[in-house]
């Protein structure tokens, strides 16, 4: 990737949230405490299923690494957009904007393939209990949290060497408040024909793949829960599901509205509010889904906190 002889912008300048210097403070302090949370959150997740013997099991296992990817993926992006907002001049160089991208494409891409490994793992529990210790052994599920690294990082190498050999040299204005796709690719003055074509190839291959298998997980999870004759079976079957159903809901709607849908030469407001959805928020919601919503995620708090006392 020859970045220096194919560019005449060297410094990027964001155009941020908003330029209220009012709502900016206020956004500084409510994305401050969201952080925190995720932060905290993330990190109180990891700890629990670490120490808390009954949470060793596949289903937390990949659980665990979600927490990851949710920590360093909020991280890539939200301290400099906390910095921006306090900030006159929102600049990132252009190495510094290569390695945000390359950084924040691989953890969404590595994200989506884990929401689908959890979605295979709700699977083989309730469509196949009798073998699930057999099929998801813990060299397996190792096995499909490297290789969600592996092609997350491989698909963020391929776009990052895409959109960064392009040239920038009308403006250097990104209409954003992190380095993406979209817009990198309407601020270039080359030919982006072959890096539009693929990022949509790219979405295509690992967000809808993902979901694909989503789909497919919980048609087959449905249907085998509708054939169970307990009505306590089925609640606990449809209870162990629902929280990686609202992440993975949460996660796609964002995602799709700003990547799957028509786009005009601006970025408008309603693509940042999405942004700021999955990079900040979606982060957050994560491990207080599962806190809340997981019966066996709260009693390993309940311990922990008694422990603590």
């Amino acid at each position: 990737m020859n970045i220096t002889n194919k560019t005449q912008v060297f410094v990027f300048v964001f155009s941020g949230l908003t330029d209220n210097g009012v709502l900016a403070s206020f956004l500084f302090i409510l994305f401050l405490h969201v952080y925190m949370v995720t932060v905290v959150g993330n990190i109180g997740m990891m700890t629990i299923v670490y120490i808390t013997s009954n949470l060793h099991t596949p289903m937390y296992f990949f659980l665990s690494y979600l927490s990851l990817v949710d920590l360093l993926y909020s991280s890539v992006v939200t301290p400099k957009m906390l910095s921006d907002l306090i900030s006159t001049k929102k600049a990132i160089s252009f190495v510094g904007c290569a390695l945000q991208f390359f950084l924040f494409a691989g953890l969404a891409g590595t994200e989506v393939i884990i929401l689908a490994n959890m979605a295979y793992d709700r699977y083989v529990a309730i469509c196949h209990p009798l073998h699930y210790i057999c099929i998801m052994t813990k060299k397996k599920c190792s096995c499909l949290v490297v290789l969600s690294f592996t092609i997350g990082f491989l698909q963020s190498f391929m776009l990052t060497s895409c959109i960064f050999s392009l040239q920038y040299c009308d403006s250097h204005i990104i209409d954003h408040f992190y380095c993406d796709i979209l817009p990198l690719i309407k601020l270039s003055c080359s030919d982006t024909k072959v890096c539009a074509m693929i990022t949509i190839l790219d979405i295509v291959s690992i967000a809808q793949g993902s979901f694909i298998v989503i789909l497919i997980s919980y048609t087959l999870i449905i249907s085998s829960i509708l054939r169970m004759k307990s009505a306590e079976g089925r609640q606990k079957a449809f209870s162990t599901c629902s929280s990686h159903v609202m992440c993975s809901s949460i996660f796609y709607v964002s995602v799709f509205f700003t990547y799957l849908r028509s786009h005009s030469n601006v970025i408008e407001n309603q693509d940042k509010m999405a942004a700021v959805f999955y990079t900040v928020v979606t982060p957050m919601l994560n491990p207080l889904i599962y806190s809340l919503r997981n019966q066996e995620v709260k009693r390993g708090i309940i311990r922990l906190v008694h422990k603590q006392m």
